[in-house]
């Protein structure tokens, strides 16, 4: 089974307003990745987490390829920080980020 995991810089939203949750790209990137559920592409391993100044999100049930394509196309949603990564691994394990390293948007 392949997992991969997208690793997206924590980093808040500029001049968010006074009480704002700092970090609403998060849910836009939950809410896309529950429609590429939805619509058969992929499937969400596991709930995202903070890594350090990472937020981790999981997703497997399809070809390394068409993974790698929800990562790129998660890493270009609008607000979402520059700096993404996906990390590929085919023994997902309890520790985050052993396995190859791709630069998102990864190539075709």
């Amino acid at each position: 089974m392949v997992v991969v995991e997208i690793h997206v810089p924590l980093t808040p939203v500029p001049d968010p307003a006074e009480g704002a949750y700092p970090f609403p790209w998060i849910d836009d990137v939950e809410d896309f990745l529950a429609a590429v559920e939805d619509e058969g592409a992929a499937e969400v391993f596991d709930e995202g987490v903070e890594d350090e100044d990472r937020y981790v999100f999981f997703v497997t049930g399809a070809e390394e390829r068409a993974l790698l394509e929800v990562a790129s196309r998660l890493a270009a949603l609008p607000g979402v920080p520059a700096g993404a990564f996906a990390v590929v691994s085919d023994e997902p394990g309890e520790e985050i980020g052993r396995g190859r390293r791709v630069e998102l948007p990864a190539a075709p």
